[in-house]
């Protein structure tokens, strides 16, 4: 049995598949406590399910892509399962991971959007590094920028890790916090190997609607 916060069909508001029709599954549970965390109540609100009866309301929307978020989804064990179930289906599947977890046991096929938790969200310190050398050209790496700090931060962390040649690279402003023309300026001087990345499904529903 899976705990499910929340299942539902929308537009997906981030990664570079925004804009698409996406079935979101989002599991229940997080080790982590953001500053900026948008959805505080998948900390413990949570339905039982089983990898069935998900897949079963999935199968409804009528939609190509999947993302499967959280909370974080690999804190759960049948999660993997799932993502397995879902890829047989030949749904394209969206994995959203905090990036505390190893991504190691993820399953092929699966494209891995990965956080890097800036200093800003107060959990830097619990990044699993080793995952930026398990990553495919096909995932995506995401850093949530609150403040200067944080993109003077994850500035030197591209450069670092070289990031940009093994996945793509976005830079998403905290919503309300910092003005997405810094960024956007930031990655024009530097010239950074990203792509700037705005919350769309807020832009169009606003902050704190669940289902969208």
């Amino acid at each position: 049995m899976l705990r499910v916060n929340e299942i539902f069909k929308s537009i997906l508001g981030e990664s570079t598949y925004a804009g698409s029709i996406c079935g979101i599954i989002r599991l229940s549970g997080c080790n982590l406590r953001c500053r900026y965390c948008d959805t505080q109540y998948a900390y413990d609100e949570f339905f039982p399910s089983t990898i069935e009866k998900i897949c079963s309301q999935i199968d409804q929307y009528k939609t190509s892509v999947i993302l499967l978020t959280g909370g974080e989804p690999l804190l759960q064990e049948e999660s993997y399962e799932l993502m397995k179930r879902l890829l047989k289906k030949e749904y394209t599947v969206l994995l959203e991971t905090n990036g505390s977890q190893s991504i190691e046991r993820v399953p092929l096929g699966v494209i891995k959007i990965l956080d890097v938790k800036c200093p800003g969200s107060g959990e830097s310190h619990q990044m699993h590094w080793g995952n930026l050398k398990k990553l495919l050209p096909s995932d995506e790496i995401k850093f949530v920028i609150s403040n200067q700090a944080d993109l003077e931060w994850a500035t030197n962390i591209i450069h670092e890790y070289h990031l940009g040649k093994t996945a793509k690279v976005l830079f998403s402003p905290v919503y309300d916090s910092i003005d997405p023309s810094i960024l956007a300026d930031r990655i024009l001087q530097k010239n950074l190997p990203v792509r700037l990345h705005l919350q769309i499904h807020k832009l169009i529903w606003g902050e704190g609607v669940r289902g969208k």
